[in-house]
């Protein structure tokens, strides 16, 4: 059975990813910071070994068959570009080359669908969709873009997927990262929402359409991992279903968040580090919508409602919190 080392097993889809490749028979390395701070579930499989990226993997290399390069900074507040290309980019350069002197058989790069052009409801987004200005002025979407051309480039080198998930959602967001769009909705009494919308998936969606591309998918190939288009209105819709709950609900008038991305901007000009940015805010008001055409046809996936995301996720977060008061 295949070898597969994972960069960032201990957030959420590294720890969905490993459970996945676990319960499918893989051997599984994951690399972190810290043991502690993997929450997933043990397995006789699967080895954790403490480290950076920036570590010297030759020796390990020579016995893994798959490389699978989930670790990233998406911080949307960080001030330089340096701090997500070193990270995004550099790092994913220096695993990809030291996969392919080891003989590595494949290398997979999580990368996002902001690399990739967003649609509307009428046409969507897809793989050869060409990414928007605005997207290209996000620091996190231009690190991976630049890492994505290198990989593409060197494709002939190994054999070279690359998987751009929408908006993850499940259980094991130990951070929080995307799952801080639930707290702010989730046992709320009034729930504050911008205009536009985005895709969601399953992270074990995501985690499944990475082992697929192992086996079913074509070098040098991105693949959208995708599933429902919501505005944040029918989002928070579907969690207040869920959570049987019967909040006030208010949209965000864009002027209110163009004005705030402009504050953003300004506090970032006297190095305040801070989430707020025009670019981010105009983000929030777009329809960024994508296709999963491609993943169900060539990888076979078949996706899981949102309802049940959004489910694990609440389970998740409501266990951490009994977990924490005993």
């Amino acid at each position: 059975m295949k070898h597969v080392f994972i960069t960032g097993i201990n957030g959420l889809l590294g720890t969905n990813l490993c459970h996945e490749l676990l319960a499918k028979g893989y051997y599984v390395t994951g690399l972190v910071r810290n043991k502690n701070s993997y929450k997933g579930n043990t397995h006789e499989n699967l080895s954790l070994i403490e480290g950076q990226l920036f570590d010297d993997f030759s020796s390990l290399f020579k016995k893994i068959d798959v490389v699978i390069h989930v670790a990233a900074v998406t911080d949307q507040g960080l001030l330089n570009y340096y701090d997500y290309w070193s990270i995004n980019c550099n790092a994913t350069k220096q695993l990809f080359n030291t996969a392919i002197i080891c003989s590595v058989k494949q290398f997979i790069f999580v990368s996002t669908a902001n690399t990739l052009g967003y649609g509307s409801l009428k046409e969507l987004g897809n793989e050869k969709s060409e990414v928007s200005s605005l997207f290209r002025q996000s620091y996190y979407a231009k690190s991976k873009i630049e890492a994505e051309k290198y990989l593409i480039r060197n494709k002939h080198k190994i054999k070279t997927i690359i998987v751009n998930p929408t908006f993850m959602l499940g259980a094991y967001d130990s951070k929080p990262s995307s799952g801080k769009i639930i707290l702010m909705g989730w046992n709320k009494k009034v729930i504050f929402y911008p205009p536009g919308g985005k895709n969601f998936v399953h992270v074990k969606d995501v985690a499944t359409g990475i082992i697929n591309a192992i086996n079913k998918g074509v070098s040098g190939e991105k693949y959208l991992l995708a599933n429902k288009n919501l505005s944040y209105k029918e989002f928070y819709e579907e969690l207040n279903y869920v959570a049987n709950q019967n909040p006030i609900m208010i949209e965000i008038p864009k002027k209110i968040l163009v004005l705030l991305g402009f504050l953003g901007n300004l506090l970032r000009k006297l190095r305040v580090k801070s989430d707020l940015s025009l670019t981010n805010m105009k983000i929030l008001c777009i329809e960024n919508y994508f296709s999963n055409k491609k993943s169900i046809q060539h990888l076979d996936m078949k996706y899981q409602p949102i309802e049940s995301a959004v489910n694990d996720a609440i389970d998740y977060f409501q266990n951490e919190r009994n977990n924490k008061k005993h």
